[in-house]
């Protein structure tokens, strides 16, 4: 049998056990859920950015199609392409 005096050491041993382990597991829970929302709160970010990258994308497909650069090369730049009996073509 257990002794009165291992009794009054082994039960507030125990009893600071039991409260570290469950202030433990609170935390453990609050922490995983902070990092939950955090994880969304990335992938929402992610989803974003995929959204604009596509929207980039098809932008860029737009500003390097032929006609768009011809174009701006007419208006903004006045260039014209030359006659077809001004066109010479050289070889190395």
């Amino acid at each position: 049998m257990i002794s009165r005096r291992v009794l009054y050491v082994l039960l507030p041993v125990l009893w600071v056990a039991t409260l570290a382990s469950a202030a433990g597991a609170i935390y453990c829970k609050h922490r995983a859920r902070a990092l939950f929302v955090e994880l969304e709160g990335l992938n929402a970010r992610r989803d974003n950015l995929e959204i604009e990258w596509g929207q980039l994308q098809l932008e860029q497909s737009a500003w390097s199609s032929h006609a768009f650069v011809e174009r701006v090369a007419s208006a903004k730049l006045h260039m014209a392409m030359p006659p077809p009996k001004e066109i010479e073509i050289t070889s190395p």
